[in-house]
């Protein structure tokens, strides 16, 4: 057997391959100490070591297997695997609204790369209806993709690009758009495009998945359902994520560009809307409205687009002892607006106190935000908070902190009048800032309680 059929095996598992004489992309049956494994042996990433094999099993999930727990291994037949889909032209039905899908990569359009054993941008937006084929029954689709990075490569460059191209689709007549894109940082571009891209006349639909397409339990497909079924046929005009809502296949739930988060590395129903309701639920053919108020779709083709960004603007998370060097270094660096994310109501340390005047009289824009992330910034409640007023620095109101950030890189792309940007912060476009709380607007359920714990056998079956 030659080495080129042992893709990345080396040193002590690639001699277990050649002992049993198993080939890369053989179906194969592993005996070990721990039980009989059924499946397919996939290449080894040549960045991993070599105590391992790794198998795709018949739930379609991949592990790895220690050699030292192989008791044998027969192969009981060969097909090497294409992982690429092709891709194939969208067919066209009268009488379907007109989806633009815009692919950015992330995960919702990857596959792995199993050289690496990485996730990649890969699939094009065309490939997603050949994995998605019932996107044909919900609209008529045009692709394009403009990137293909992981969300963590985005940034003003790229929302500038995102809200110019929604401009252009929109001045075509299309009905609807949808923003093929990372995860990690949607609920920044869904800012981001917020405030870019201003009475929109239909729905403009950020959508990810937690887990790639190649994964059993990939949400992919049914987030692309719900957010092109959003994009073509609801009502609700505004930037918008749509991802799970439970971590069941149950519905999907369209955040409010403004007051989404991610809150949580791997559930799939990891977005929450902070300090509010969700707009709405989205099931396949269905959208039940949670909200009253939104901005209704229109047939006409009037948009602002707005594709201001600065980037000399960042975010200090305080803690305790924090040193004014910090801020001081910000200062340095010719940063212009810093958004502080603050304990409690809105607080920092006295020490921090000279810096912070050393900003103000450079010019530097200050805002703070809270770290709780549900709540309102209250300064005028303890000395702290009057005292840091004082030297320059405005509450935010309930704007998250990563929301301030990216409106505030906004702003100042188009003023440094320290008037107008503390007005244009402060003033709401598309509720980034809301009035008041509703009551349930927070809710975070505490694990081990009996009442949790009796409400949790309800909804987990």
């Amino acid at each position: 057997m030659t080495d080129d059929i042992f893709q990345g095996y080396k040193g002590e598992s690639l001699e277990v391959l050649k002992k049993f004489q198993v080939r890369v992309w053989g179906q194969a049956n592993v005996e070990t100490t721990r039980g009989k494994f059924v499946g397919t042996i996939l290449p080894r990433s040549e960045n991993d070591d070599d105590q391992h094999i790794v198998m795709k099993i018949v739930t379609g999930y991949n592990i790895g297997i220690d050699i030292q727990t192989i008791l044998s291994i027969e192969e009981t037949g060969y097909k090497k695997a294409n992982y690429k889909i092709p891709e194939k032209e969208f067919p066209k039905t009268p009488g379907l609204p007109s989806v633009k899908l815009i692919g950015t990569g992330g995960t919702i359009a990857s596959r792995l790369d199993y050289r690496t054993g990485a996730v990649i941008p890969a699939f094009s937006p065309g490939e997603l209806y050949g994995a998605v084929p019932e996107l044909a029954d919900i609209c008529n689709l045009e692709t394009e993709k403009i990137f293909a990075v992981f969300s963590e490569n985005m940034g003003p460059t790229q929302y500038i690009a995102l809200a110019k191209a929604i401009g252009r689709e929109i001045e075509k007549g299309v009905d609807g758009i949808v923003i093929g894109h990372g995860t990690d940082t949607l609920h920044h571009t869904g800012a981001a495009l917020t405030f870019m891209v201003q009475n929109s006349p239909v729905p403009i639909v950020l959508v990810g998945s937690q887990r790639s397409s190649d994964r059993p339990s990939s949400d992919a497909a049914l987030n692309l359902m719900h957010a092109m079924y959003t994009a073509g046929h609801s009502d609700i005009a505004e930037v918008m994520v749509c991802m799970f809502g439970p971590t069941s296949d149950d519905y999907g739930l369209l955040h409010k560009g403004t007051r989404v988060r991610k809150m949580h590395s791997s559930y799939r129903s990891t977005f929450r809307t902070i300090g509010d309701t969700p707009l709405a639920m989205v099931r396949r053919g269905e959208i039940h409205h949670i909200k009253k108020e939104y901005n209704h779709r229109r047939k006409d083709k009037n948009v602002k687009i707005l594709p201001f960004f600065s980037d000399k603007v960042t975010m200090l998370y305080y803690y305790p002892a924090m040193k004014p060097d910090i801020l001081d270094a910000m200062i340095d660096a010719g940063y212009k607006g810093i958004i502080i994310v603050g304990t409690g109501l809105g607080h920092v340390n006295k020490e921090l106190y000279p810096a912070i005047e050393r900003a103000y009289a450079k010019g530097v824009h200050m805002f703070m935000t809270l770290q709780t992330l549900w709540g309102y910034v209250h300064m005028f409640v303890y000395d702290t908070g009057r005292d840091m007023m004082a030297k320059g620095i405005i509450p935010a109101g309930n704007m998250l902190p990563e929301v301030a950030y990216i409106k505030l890189g906004w702003v100042l792309g188009q003023t440094d009048d320290r008037e107008e940007v503390k007005r244009l912060m402060l003033t709401p476009i598309n509720d980034e800032i809301t009035r008041r709380e509703p009551y349930n607007g927070y809710l975070i359920y505490q694990g081990g309680v009996p009442e949790v714990e009796e409400f949790i056998k309800k909804v987990r079956k």
